[in-house]
């Protein structure tokens, strides 16, 4: 995948041409190639592979056949689809036990929130990190449209997430403040920016990038009756910005169900209890009301942020909620 001008166009009908998947809607998939962009659609054992997982997402690597070389965009089937390193998911709605995949492959999750307009909310924090946490990808908060904020704002809501050890990134992209650490943060890596709706994602996209995003969708502002975003991406886009440099704008999330991670697992997905596990006095501690517990000495300690350890109370009571 590179700038190069597309010379599908020069090839015979048949060639099999190798890329990732750079966004999907409805039955078809662009697939990026050295060659160019390949308009593709399933072979149809894909399609029908028992899985529980979408079949393609933005981010699966793939193989391909050109089949139409001389139409805008050419035309092509995928054949093959390489398995997922990892993804970036969460439970399809309605489905019971089915994986919506955001991004395949992403090497980190750029978590965006703003400051205000919309609030942010931190337990929804908690469950992009718990995600990412559980399929092994690394996380940076991104705190956006800090011209918004108030004097000790940012850092107060940020605290608890510095204390856990999380990168956080100050941005805003009005003014452009914080945009190249951002930057030097994305190169060399699939990032995937994922975060509620009105947060301000596809702006600071823009803003870092605007010769490559060339964004079609009208950037999105906040609706005043609900508080919430509207939603402005509607579906996953992956775009090259950069030498080896990839990033995914999602769509907006407005609730992220903990798909995948199983209660007995969550204090694993804190990284600031992991030096304490495995010290407490019961092996099978819950961290809750158990004497001898060493995650609950730490947090007596200041060790561990209340905030924090309240959010893995509650979700480890099934009490968590998105706000």
């Amino acid at each position: 995948m590179h700038d190069s001008d597309s010379t599908i166009t020069q090839l015979p009908a048949g060639t099999e041409l190798r890329g990732v998947i750079t966004r999907g809607y409805g039955l078809y998939f662009d697939v990026a190639t050295p060659q160019g962009l390949l308009r593709c659609t399933l072979r149809g054992m894909i399609k029908r592979g028992p899985r529980r997982t979408a079949p393609a997402a933005v981010g699966d690597r793939v193989r391909a056949t050109l089949t139409t070389p001389d139409v805008d965009p050419p035309e092509g089937v995928i054949e093959q689809i390489e398995p997922r390193v990892r993804a970036l998911s969460r439970l399809a709605r309605g489905t019971g036990d089915v994986e919506q995949v955001i991004v395949a492959n992403p090497d980190q999750l750029i978590a965006v929130f703003a400051i205000h307009e919309p609030e942010p909310h931190p337990r929804l924090v908690d469950r992009f990190l718990l995600i990412a946490e559980a399929r092994d990808i690394e996380a940076v908060i991104c705190m956006n449209k800090v011209d918004l904020a108030r004097p000790g704002d940012v850092d107060t809501f940020t605290e608890p997430f510095r204390m856990a050890g999380y990168p956080i990134v100050t941005t805003s992209a009005r003014d452009r403040d914080g945009l190249s650490e951002l930057l030097q943060r994305l190169k060399g890596k699939v990032s995937a920016f994922a975060g509620p709706s009105g947060v301000g994602k596809s702006s600071l996209l823009n803003a870092i990038a605007p010769q490559r995003m060339q964004m079609q969708e009208r950037v999105g502002d906040v609706s005043t009756s609900t508080g919430k975003g509207r939603h402005t991406t509607t579906w996953t886009t992956l775009f090259q910005i950069g030498p080896d440099t990839f990033v995914a704008d999602t769509p907006g999330i407005r609730a992220l169900q903990l798909w995948g991670v199983k209660p007995e697992d969550l204090d694993e997905l804190y990284p600031e209890f992991r030096p304490f596990l495995g010290s407490c006095y019961y092996a099978d501690c819950r961290h809750l009301i158990e004497p001898n517990c060493a995650v609950r000495a730490a947090l007596a300690d200041g060790q561990i942020h209340p905030d924090r350890y309240e959010s893995y109370a509650s979700f480890r009571r099934g009490e968590g909620t998105d706000g």
